[in-house]
């Protein structure tokens, strides 16, 4: 079997002082066949070459998006790149480019800045992380994708080195045990 291929799709409005997500990507770059693409660097005016994101998708096993949970939500660059990517793929031609992601997996990693206590019912955002990432898993179903448990790590923001090299180790373990367990023979 090839090498599967993992494609991290990265949205970060402000990367460069990003310490949980640069951990992530940095370790996740230590395995063969990841390609990590920066949305927001990539395209810094918002406009989305679909052409190239279409092809991105359709060689990629195992599908990540990563980013900072921010307002419930995904950052704008990400949500752009879902309204005109997976428009295209899944709305306008899904016969010719949806269909070629077939029972794909889908994975979300997310970084959130508050600890794991405040995302419960009694907790500040009153909802679970799973919970408030479910317009994504509505997404993942309604374009065929296989939809795979959460990456998530919490108290970003003031987390020790030692616990981001943690969650970093722990996120190369399930990108290696999910791209395994569901990879596209070659």
């Amino acid at each position: 079997m090839a090498t599967p291929r993992i494609q991290i799709l990265l949205s970060h409005p402000n990367y460069s002082n990003s310490r949980a997500n640069r951990a992530l990507v940095e370790m996740a770059s230590r395995l063969d066949g990841v390609e990590v693409t920066h949305l927001e660097d990539l395209y810094p005016d918002g406009g989305i070459d679909c052409d190239a994101e279409v092809a991105r998708l359709v060689l990629a096993d195992l599908l990540v998006l990563q980013f900072p949970m921010q307002w419930y939500s995904t950052p704008p660059a990400l949500k752009a790149w879902q309204d005109r990517v997976l428009t295209r793929m899944f709305y306008i031609n899904p016969d010719t480019e949806g269909a070629k992601l077939a029972g794909r997996p889908l994975m979300v990693a997310a970084t959130l800045g508050n600890r794991s206590s405040a995302y419960t019912a009694e907790g500040v955002n009153l909802f679970s992380a799973a919970d408030l990432l479910k317009p994504l898993q509505s997404t993942a179903n309604r374009c065929g994708l296989s939809w795979q448990e959460p990456f998530l790590v919490y108290e970003a923001r003031h987390a020790t080195d030692e616990a981001l090299a943690s969650a970093a180790r722990s996120y190369l373990d399930r990108l290696i045990s999910t791209s395994l367990s569901s990879a596209i023979p070659a």
